[in-house]
């Protein structure tokens, strides 16, 4: 099947940045978008290309603390209590999942995954974006004890073991707050990894949207698409107002609404709004480089004017209200690692879902249609592997050739 024209339903960072590799391909692309341009997830997120963290999130580590605190609100994973079965079935599968065997074969393909996904970054950049990835450099992590410290070098370790690496660098107290001052008393131990990268999320995916629009792309706000009508000689979105657009392919990459339109063509993998919170704040001397606590899960990234403080992870309905208490107890796990910071003078508060799968590997390839393909279910990572998940998609669809490495995120599994 010759394809001439795509629709990619979803603007976020993995729509986007499918639609710009389809156009290298020499396809017209159209991009849907329910609302419009990072809409979602792919706004308040940390923005950062980090391989060596870019990790399945069904951890054994995860599971041990998640049983004791799960329905505690203030804690970094929460699930509210809840009667909803579909829920419950994503939350039985991740625990499935939590186990060591599980976790190294699952990272064994992020592996693989991570040693190719800058480069897509850099693609980007060489196609003519204007906007920039920046080097991290430091990249600290920091924590209240070398026994918490001693939880990350671990996963390091098996990173490594699964073919992986890691360039990092053990710091005390004293090193670990010269190279960043705003750290608080409370930091006791850090550690510097080397080779990764960060992004302004909501600049980056408004530099990517122009150049899929400077390169011939229509991209369409406010069409809540509701269906996806396969033909002979093509394929039809539908929206809930019955407007309608036709392709020779569709592209669903709706994040966590995406088994919504993906479901009725074999799509059966449960993918699970992770929703996620964040801040901003502005501290008298501004970080140059991302800061991490690995132990309360919290992500600080500076995004040129800012800080933006990002963390939680909440297994909720991805139209659930915006819950203050959630970035409350960001602000309350948070205060004691940084200071000079007013904290009631936060900005920018926010929450997005991230589109969680219970194996923790993402969807993307073929479905039972020969015009429908889906790109979803990244979890906590789409923006580290958006752009590599785009240009492995735009092949499959464009040639009908899948890199080797779509076995596994095959959605049908």
């Amino acid at each position: 099947m010759t394809v001439r024209r795509v629709i990619v339903v979803g603007a976020g960072v993995v729509g986007l940045s499918t639609a710009w590799f389809l156009q290298e391909h020499g396809v017209d692309v159209t991009v849907l978008d329910r609302t419009g341009v990072a809409a979602d997830a792919s706004w308040g997120n940390a923005g950062w290309l980090a391989p060596a963290l870019t990790l399945p999130l069904p951890e054994p580590s995860v599971l041990r603390y998640g049983l004791r605190s799960a329905l505690t609100p203030s804690s970094p994973v929460y699930v509210p209590p809840t009667t909803d079965l579909r829920l419950l079935r994503f939350l039985a599968g991740f625990a499935r999942n939590c186990t060591p065997g599980r976790w190294r074969a699952a990272l064994a393909v992020f592996v693989r995954a991570n040693r190719v996904a800058l480069d897509a970054y850099d693609d980007l950049i060489r196609g003519g974006l204007a906007e920039q990835t920046r080097t991290a450099d430091p990249f600290l992590t920091a924590f209240l004890s070398e026994q918490d410290r001693q939880g990350l070098l671990d996963e390091f370790e098996q990173v490594r073991a699964a073919g992986g690496e890691v360039e990092c660098e053990l710091l005390d107290r004293d090193t670990v707050r010269s190279l960043e001052p705003l750290l608080g008393d409370a930091v006791r131990a850090g550690v510097r990894i080397r080779g990764q990268r960060f992004i302004d999320p909501p600049r980056f995916l408004a530099a990517l949207a122009d150049s899929v629009r400077e390169r011939g792309g229509e991209i369409v706000a406010g069409f809540d698409a509701e269906s996806v009508r396969p033909r002979a000689d093509a394929a039809e979105v539908v929206a809930a107002g019955g407007d309608a657009r036709s392709a020779d392919t569709v592209v669903l990459a709706t994040g966590a609404r995406l088994g919504d339109l993906a479901g009725p063509f074999g799509v059966r993998t449960i993918v699970q709004a992770g929703r996620g919170y964040s801040f901003s704040v502005r501290p008298a001397e501004l970080p140059k480089n991302p800061i991490y606590f690995p132990t309360q899960r919290v992500a600080c990234t500076p995004l040129h004017d800012r800080l933006r403080i990002a963390g939680m992870m909440e297994f909720r309905s991805p139209d659930a209200p915006f819950d203050p208490r959630r970035v409350q107890a960001i602000v309350e796990a948070t205060r004691p690692l940084l200071g000079g910071i007013d904290w009631s003078a936060r900005e920018e508060e926010w929450v997005g879902s991230r589109p969680c799968t219970a194996d923790g590997l993402p969807l993307v390839g073929a479905t039972r249609s020969a015009r429908v393909f889906v790109a979803g279910g990244h979890g906590m990572w789409g923006v580290a592997l958006g752009p590599l998940t785009g240009r492995m998609l735009a092949q499959a669809v464009a040639t009908g050739t899948p890199d080797p490495l779509l076995r596994h995120f095959d959605p049908l599994r």
